[in-house]
């Protein structure tokens, strides 16, 4: 049961590792392979400031009533990403520009996004397939490495020094298994 455990922990960092591309570098669709015409997003995504997406369909896919769905997923500095959401788009009269915003959280390191196209005959594709596309904030945790306009070799700019969550949350799990080996030690 460990090992399962241990398993599944390794198998959701290496997605969290590798998610993102290269660091700082955005990610966007290529029109070429898209029936998107263009994308605009707030770059670079800001702690606790709204980010804004809009994607403009081209005019065959409008034309045939696809349909989009966009969905976020926001990763933070210490490793963890957030489930995945599908947005509800604020969608032009034409039909070709949806546009979805979100707020980042605090220590950020970027906005990941995807589209869901269902076509009129019930087709349905993902851009990009099997990954995202990526707005990397302005302070970020890459490789052993912070960047970004916020950064320093540090870390992030900030009014108020204080531990992170990740940082808190491993100190309460040193704590607690230092307790077991300890109980243990005692026990035997």
């Amino acid at each position: 049961m460990r090992n399962a455990a241990l398993l599944c922990l390794v198998l959701l960092m290496a997605g969290v590792a590798t998610a993102g591309g290269t660091g700082g570098q955005d990610s966007g669709p290529d029109p070429s392979e898209t029936p998107f015409t263009m994308h605009e997003a707030t770059s670079p995504s800001a702690d606790g400031e709204t980010w804004t997406l809009s994607v403009t369909l081209d005019s065959e896919a409008v034309d045939n009533g696809t349909a989009l769905i966009l969905t976020t997923q926001i990763c933070t500095n210490d490793g963890v990403c957030d489930p995945p959401v599908d947005q509800t788009a604020t969608v032009s009269e034409d039909g070709s520009v949806h546009t979805i915003s979100v707020t980042p959280p605090e220590d950020h390191t970027y906005v990941n996004w995807r589209a869901k196209v269902t076509y009129a005959d019930g087709e349905e594709e993902f851009h990009p397939f099997g990954d995202w596309y990526t707005t990397w904030s302005t302070c970020y945790y890459d490789d052993g490495v912070w960047g970004g306009e916020a950064s320093t070799a540090d870390g992030c700019v900030e009014e108020e020094e204080s531990p992170g969550p990740g940082f808190v949350l491993s100190m309460v799990a040193i704590t607690v298994a230092a307790a077991a080996v300890s109980r243990r030690s005692r026990d035997a």
